[in-house]
């Protein structure tokens, strides 16, 4: 009798396990259709308004990231309001004491606990990257698209008691859809996800990894699929030609690169917490970042100083730039991202810190003897696992690039140095 009540436990409980994961997988399955759907439409959007300004006249490339600015102070901060003052909807009531232009902080916030993510401020949040990304600020795409995906998957999920169940893996693989149809990478959507809910000690669980998993592959099907291409990423062609030249790369690169990077990053956090009013943000970072993008047009050409960085590599690509250009070129790209997040852009800084650490990279490339692509591209990886402080997505994307195998292994150890360069920056956070 007593092996007949412990093999009935046993099956109740691997029946609940199956049930489960059937639950997980269902809601990510739904949450990355969702998800990833709404954050290309909205890339798509992004993405054809920044090329119809990239073309227009020196001035505007000034103005418009400052006009975009101001659009978005306007929405989080005049539209919306603070709970508790009036009668102001959910879909306006920001918390008393919220960074309104974080995305990425409610993602992290709420990672593992997902019906706590205030969807509901989506429209408004929505409104606000429309402006700052579209009209050019150097901010990127990807916390927009995470924070849409997460957004959308917990939507789906809040429709009652049914499928609260659902919520959290419809959250996960709305998230992980919507970065790996930018990247058109699937990994680097489940890395990002599950490696930035670490932050708030969301765990690598059974349920969370499926769920980022099926949103990942979803996600990189819908690009495949629709041949979306909606971010252009430098893939290395030369591999170094000796273990020594690899070694070399590997040092350097990752020191100045993640270095480079790691204080950027540690500038532009505490700009993003900034207590100041918001008119006072605005007309301090906007002069901020309109100078430095001033300064840019000068060293380099317009179109470098214009959105999250892309233009500034197809420059560097295109122009043999003396290694003192490059970094002053990388320099001035961090700097407006910064002064653009203390001006009260709503955007992310994956992107940007993909071009500046891309073009660190590039400034080794005469001396080392390497190609400018494989500079490029090991920069770009050190850019995310030292600014981004995302070590295994830097390295999901590393292999999901590709390229040559020397060249994708001295990539990785790029990432390493890059990581424990940033540990080493006694300004971090």
């Amino acid at each position: 009798m007593i092996s007949t009540r412990f093999e009935d436990l046993v099956v109740r409980h691997t029946s609940c396990q199956l049930r489960a994961v059937a639950l997980d997988a269902i809601g990510g399955l739904l949450g990355a259709l969702v998800g990833g759907a709404f954050v290309v439409v909205v890339t798509l959007v992004l993405k054809a308004s920044l090329d119809y300004f990239a073309g227009q006249a020196t001035w505007l490339l000034v103005v418009c990231p400052l006009l975009g600015l101001a659009l978005a102070t306007f929405a989080l901060h005049g539209l919306g309001r603070s709970e508790g003052k009036g009668q102001a909807s959910a879909f306006r009531a920001f918390p008393p004491h919220a960074v309104r232009a974080d995305i990425t902080g409610d993602i992290v916030d709420s990672a593992g606990q997902e019906e706590r993510f205030p969807w509901r401020l989506a429209p408004i949040r929505l409104t606000a990257i429309l402006a700052t990304v579209g009209l050019g600020a150097g901010m990127g795409t990807e916390a927009p698209a995470a924070y849409l995906g997460v957004a959308a998957g917990a939507c789906v999920g809040d429709r009652g008691r049914r499928w609260r169940r659902l919520l959290r893996p419809a959250a996960l693989g709305g998230g992980a859809a919507g970065v790996a149809a930018l990247m058109g990478i699937p990994l680097v959507g489940t890395a990002y996800m599950l490696e930035i809910g670490r932050r708030n000690g969301a765990p690598y669980s059974t349920g969370r990894l499926l769920a980022g998993l099926i949103g990942g592959f979803v996600g990189w099907g819908i690009d495949k699929v629709f041949g979306l291409d909606l971010i252009r990423l430098v893939v290395p062609k030369e591999p170094p030609v000796s273990l020594t030249q690899a070694l070399v790369t590997t040092l350097f690169i990752g020191a100045l690169s993640g270095g480079i990077t790691s204080l950027a990053a540690a500038a532009l956090y505490r700009a993003k917490k900034w207590q100041a009013a918001p008119l006072v943000r605005l007309a301090l970072g906007g002069l901020a970042a309109a100078g430095a993008a001033v300064v840019l047009v000068m060293v380099a050409e317009p179109s470098a100083a214009f959105g999250p960085g892309g233009g500034a590599i197809l420059w560097a690509e295109s122009h043999a730039a003396l290694p003192l250009t490059l970094l002053a070129v990388a320099l001035l790209r961090a700097a407006i991202t910064t002064a653009a997040a203390a001006a009260g852009g709503c955007g992310g800084v994956f992107v940007p810190f993909l071009a500046v650490g891309d073009l660190a990279g590039r400034v080794f490339a005469p001396g080392l003897d390497v190609g400018n692509d494989l500079a490029g591209a090991a920069g770009a990886a050190a850019g995310i696992a030292g600014g981004y402080r995302l070590p295994l997505t830097a390295v999901a994307m590393v292999l999901g690039v590709g390229g040559p195998r020397a060249a994708t292994l001295t990539c990785l150890g790029v990432v390493l140095v890059a990581y424990f360069t940033d540990k080493l920056n006694p300004f971090k956070r």
